[in-house]
């Protein structure tokens, strides 16, 4: 009896795996649910060939319309600087001043020299007149006529020569004074009291004027494009949110020291207060290529690796989605506008200019829009 109730067990057990068996084999046969395909997303922009022209950017430096640089035309000791960096003067106000105690005694000097010959003239002229007096009555020769009148005219010429000296005295005295020839701005200052001085020293640089001007170096293959009153976009680091328009004012015929560089200036048409003297400025030409127009795109848009560098163009299939094609591209010149593509693409085209980094040729995107 024992051994029919474990055979009955027995049998149970192995018609529940059978079961469990058949329930797996079943639900291993279901089909599994579809993915969702989740479409990367992509912006893109139509391709247009440009005008015949090309923008270049160099960087420069701003500097007033007008700047002096100041000096003593006599040596000496600065006894006085009664201006600062950055104070306003107005003509002819004093900027510095010599020690003038040298220049007073020469003055003097000059002074007593003259009051010399002056007395050694009246002194002249008096024998002359007598000695002519003598002559007209016959009681002196014609050759002491001829020397009174020389000696008379001698005098007459170290009055001078005198009187010279003592206007050369007062004016090296005046120049013991360093005066502001315009009324300008301090931009920089270099003098120090009891400092002894070369005549022609700069110590002041003085920048005057409401028009601001901006000089770059252009290298030699684009310095014979520069035409006088050419048009110039400029921009400052101070200023980020601000774009000036400016003229080209000179443009250098000769090379800069060793380097091949030539100086380009170009004045700013409006100003600004917030514009200082040596402020880092960006200056940008355009200049014509002398060939039919290029296509310029992003450079973001262009990838490269071990094949070479690359775009994907966007074929638009509705409903916002699209295909990326990749093809392979020829680049030019990167300029202020973009990047130059030389060979590879078609005016009209669209090319993808987000997510480039991480699609595949033939890849279903989702189109968001143009870049903007």
């Amino acid at each position: 009896m024992k051994n029919r109730r474990s055979f009955q067990c027995s049998q149970a057990t192995v018609r529940s795996i059978l079961v469990s068996l058949t329930v797996s084999w079943v639900g291993g046969c279901a089909e599994p649910p579809e993915a969702q395909v989740v479409l990367r997303p992509v912006r893109y922009e139509e391709v247009r060939v440009t005008a015949d022209s090309r923008l270049r950017t160099f960087a420069g430096v701003a500097k007033a319309g007008l700047e002096s640089d100041l000096s003593f035309r006599v040596p000496g000791i600065v006894e006085r600087v009664p201006v600062v960096v950055g104070q306003r003067v107005a003509r002819g106000q004093v900027l510095a001043r010599l020690d003038p105690t040298d220049y007073e005694l020469r003055v003097q000097e000059a002074l007593a020299g003259l009051a010399q010959a002056e007395a050694a003239r009246r002194n002249a002229e008096s024998d002359y007149d007598r000695v002519r007096g003598l002559y007209e009555n016959n009681n002196a020769s014609r050759r002491e006529l001829d020397g009174a009148r020389a000696n008379a005219e001698s005098a007459e010429a170290q009055v001078q020569a005198a009187e010279k000296r003592l206007e050369q005295a007062r004016r090296q005295l005046s120049y013991c004074e360093l005066r502001a020839p315009v009324a300008g701005i301090v931009a920089s200052s270099t003098a120090e009291v009891n400092e002894n001085i070369q005549a022609g020293k700069s110590l002041f640089l003085l920048a005057a004027g409401a028009e601001i001007e901006v000089e770059v170096a252009l290298p030699e293959a684009l310095i014979a494009d520069v035409e006088l009153g050419q048009a110039v976009e400029v921009t400052f680091d101070a200023l980020p949110d601000r774009r000036f328009t400016g003229a080209v004012t000179e443009a250098g015929a000769a090379a800069v020291g060793s380097a091949t560089t030539f100086p380009v200036v170009s004045r700013l048409s409006d100003s600004d207060p917030g514009i200082r003297s040596g402020m880092a400025a960006e200056v940008s030409f355009r200049f014509g290529t002398g060939e039919a127009g290029a296509i310029v795109v992003p450079a973001v848009a262009v990838g490269e690796d071990r094949e070479g560098r690359f775009v994907f163009v966007l074929e638009l299939t509705g409903e916002g989605r699209g295909v990326a094609r990749r093809r392979g591209v020829e680049v030019g010149e990167l300029t202020g506008e973009g990047l130059e593509i030389a060979s590879g693409l078609q005016d009209g085209e669209r090319i993808v200019t987000a997510g480039v980094r991480r699609l595949t040729d033939g890849e279903e995107v989702l189109v968001q829009g143009t870049a903007s």
